[in-house]
């Protein structure tokens, strides 16, 4: 089961990395998306920091902090609940599948981070 939680872990931190890197960088989609789903273009480098903080804790947790890998993936999790209920009360759904996914990922490694942690 650990080689399941780390494949998962991994690959969640590299997403929330890629998709903060994407935020700090303004790529045109983030700015499209924001837009859409009425997040304020202030708002952005403020989620992109918990997004970044997010994988930075996990990794944190694969190196020997298990408390923070757990509390970062419980951060994850809540944080795309509420980009997924944000896409919903927008009424954005054709795109609902990236924070969506991004929440399966989220919980996922939360589920297995606690599973470990027996």
């Amino acid at each position: 089961m650990f080689t399941a939680y780390l494949i998962l872990a991994i690959t969640t931190i590299a997403i929330n990395a890629g998709i903060a890197a994407a935020d700090f960088a303004r790529v045109p989609f983030v700015l499209k998306n924001s837009a859409e789903v009425n997040v304020p273009q202030s708002w952005i480098p403020p989620l992109a920091s918990l997004k970044a903080a997010g994988a930075a804790g996990l990794l944190l947790g694969l190196l020997g902090v298990p408390y923070i890998g757990t509390a970062a993936a419980a951060g994850l999790v809540l944080f795309y609940l509420g980009a997924v209920i944000t896409h919903v009360r927008a009424r954005v759904l054709y795109n609902i599948a990236f924070p969506g996914g991004f929440l399966a990922l989220a919980v996922a490694t939360f589920v297995l981070d606690l599973a470990q942690a027996r």
